[in-house]
């Protein structure tokens, strides 16, 4: 076998590709750079003015004033994000179905339409519809339940689209195959088309969780804020949360105060971050049931 040596045009062109493939991974490693490392030093600027001053009653002690501790704002926190879980969940995860496995072509791109817009309304603007439509309209007042409506609202578009991207992402000689084997269109989508797409549903719906644990807007027009424990009622059953003391504290020329703040977006960093491992440890775990290639 003879070996014929590139001439100096191709080495030329050779060299130019790989001046550019290493100008575009420089780009892109800057562009990463840029992207992360404000996070990281927000994230380390949390931690280090919270970790001086923290103590075990701010988890057991109510907020007294602007001091004290924020057990009813860490409860309340995981209250709302159980209540948004169940109802997000199961409205959000029926649409995404619905669009993938039984919509029309005219209605799903009404309702595909629908769920964009409403992903790309302000949390404020769904907060203050929440306000006039249940604290108002219906005479809620400030209410647990408009507080959880509100932040469902704001989630449920990223539901629907990641559980109908996930059931599309199903090979269709999965659904032949058990409809080779005689089994009913119900089954096929509970036992293979569900099973098969259930990371990247469950994934979709932890993450939502974590966008809705940060908002603050929605929840000072329907929660408002309070410094008990929550309560279930329908009508007048304020609620704390841990982007309050964040959004009211923070510039506060007292320390009390400031600890509360710093304290809360503490509370908030590890909660976020044990969702995000949350949502990889699951997709780990049910990536058996993905098809090859998609793990």
């Amino acid at each position: 076998m003879t070996l014929v040596a590139a001439t100096p045009h191709e080495k030329g062109v050779n060299r130019a590709r790989t001046a550019g493939d290493t100008i575009m991974w420089l780009v892109c490693g800057l562009a990463l750079a840029a992207l992360v490392l404000p996070i990281i030093w927000i994230i380390g600027q949390v931690i280090a003015r919270a970790i001086p001053h923290f103590r075990w009653s701010f988890l057991t002690q109510p907020t007294i004033g602007n001091g004290g501790g924020l057990s009813q704002a860490v409860l309340g926190t995981l209250v709302l994000m159980a209540m948004v879980g169940v109802i997000a969940g199961v409205t959000g995860v029926g649409a995404g179905i619905y669009l993938a496995e039984y919509a029309r072509r005219r209605s799903a791109i009404l309702l595909r339409g629908a769920t964009e817009v409403l992903a790309g309304v302000p949390s404020i603007i769904v907060g203050y519809v929440g306000f006039t439509a249940l604290a108002i309209g219906l005479k809620w007042k400030f209410s647990i339940w408009a507080a959880a409506i509100a932040l469902t609202a704001i989630v449920i578009p990223y539901i629907a689209k990641t559980t109908e991207l996930a059931l599309r992402g199903v090979p269709g000689s999965f659904r032949e195959g058990a409809e080779a084997l005689g089994m009913r269109d119900i089954l096929i989508l509970r036992r293979i088309s569900l099973r098969a797409a259930s990371s990247g549903i469950i994934t979709g719906l932890i993450m939502a969780l974590a966008i809705s644990v940060g908002e603050t807007a929605p929840l000072l027009y329907t929660a408002f804020w309070s410094v008990h424990n929550p309560t279930f009622g329908l009508h007048n059953s304020p609620v704390g949360y841990l982007t309050y003391p964040i959004w009211t504290f923070y510039n506060y020329p007292v320390k009390s105060a400031t600890y509360l703040a710093t304290e809360s977006a503490f509370f908030l960093v590890i909660l976020v971050g044990a969702l995000i491992i949350a949502s990889r440890l699951v997709s780990r775990r049910l990536s058996r049931y993905m098809p090859l290639g998609q793990g």
